[in-house]
């Protein structure tokens, strides 16, 4: 049975998350203010919505500074008396880093070095960043095991990965605590189905309330680890606090350890957005040709994140998708 329990894992600390006006980001600055925790959020706004945080900006305890990872000086005022950082800022998407590597690689990958950097001089106690799923790349093992990986994609997974070296050589090399959360698509409240480069649940979702019907890339075949951005919020507490020497300076699958394809998803997701409106059930699914780029199937085993950040997800796939529905259809499904 899963624990629904929640309790303050993170509390009376300074924490910045950079990207803290996204999705996830935001999501977590929500957790953090409940537990007496001071939040500092670092967003350029280049993706992120004022609205995911509109309800802090009175909050005595929450400070935005908007500003670019990209600037060094940035990120050097950002982590001045800072305990944690939830470094969760990157420009997402493998489409987006193939149309356009250069900006993906200088936020992705310059951003990232500037953070580490500011993080060294600040003194600060535990760095945990977003990692990706991607970097298992065309490893067709399943399934997906940390210290096996295979060669990256799109230039969005070389990015990634290219986090994790540099993570790795910080960690020898400065005698920092970091560690990495390879997240596993994320999915919840917030998440924009807006724009060319939005994830395939909001997308779905927003097609199918709207009549229209879903495009597919390929023959919907290909399946996805679909994670609930609840346990992603519980992954980043637990690697910000966990002691145990040998969890630190480590990198962890973030998921739910099951499978789900393309198809199977669309059709649970006119299952329950027919409990709204019926004849959601009746849209037809199109399908397109398959997207340069795309990793066929993605399965986390998550033994390693249990073993040592006692990580156990509180919401598999069909709870968190019918948590993240019912957000949705009181966002825009209801106008």
């Amino acid at each position: 049975m899963i624990n629904k329990e929640t309790m303050a894992i993170i509390k009376n600390k300074t924490v910045l998350v950079t990207g803290g006006a996204g999705f996830i980001g935001s999501n977590i600055i929500d957790r953090l203010l409940i537990q007496e925790n001071k939040v500092i959020c670092l967003d350029n706004f280049s993706t992120g919505k004022r609205e995911n945080i509109a309800q802090h900006q009175s909050h005595p305890d929450f400070d935005l500074i908007e500003g670019d990872i990209r600037n060094l000086n940035t990120c050097h005022s950002a982590c001045k008396g800072v305990d944690i950082v939830l470094h969760q800022a990157a420009l997402g998407s493998v489409p987006r880093s193939i149309n356009d590597p250069i900006t993906t690689n200088d936020v992705n990958v310059s951003g990232f070095l500037n953070m580490l950097v500011a993080a060294r001089d600040a003194g600060v106690n535990r760095f945990v960043y977003a990692a990706s799923s991607s970097t298992y790349g065309d490893s067709k093992e399943l399934p997906k095991v940390e210290e096996v990986i295979g060669q990256p994609l799109s230039p969005y997974a070389v990015t990634k990965y290219v986090n994790e070296l540099y993570a790795s050589v910080f960690a020898r090399t400065y005698n920092m605590q970091l560690i990495g959360l390879r997240y596993f698509n994320v999915f919840g409240p917030r998440q924009d189905p807006n724009g060319a480069y939005a994830a395939v649940i909001p997308l779905f979702v927003k097609a199918l309330i709207l009549k229209q019907s879903p495009k597919i890339n390929g023959d919907g075949s290909f399946s996805r680890d679909f994670t609930y951005v609840a346990n992603v919020i519980q992954a980043n507490e637990r690697a910000a606090t966990i002691e145990n020497p040998e969890a630190i300076n480590n990198v962890y699958n973030v998921a739910c350890g099951e499978r789900t394809s393309l198809n199977e998803l669309v059709s649970l997701l006119k299952e329950f957005l027919s409990s709204y409106d019926g004849s959601i059930a009746q849209v037809n699914t199109e399908y397109g040709p398959q997207r340069a780029g795309d990793v066929p199937h993605s399965l986390a085993t998550i033994d390693k994140a249990a073993r040592l950040l006692h990580y156990q997800p509180t919401h598999l796939f069909k709870e968190g998708l019918q948590e993240a529905i019912s957000w949705y259809w009181k966002s825009f499904g209801e106008a």
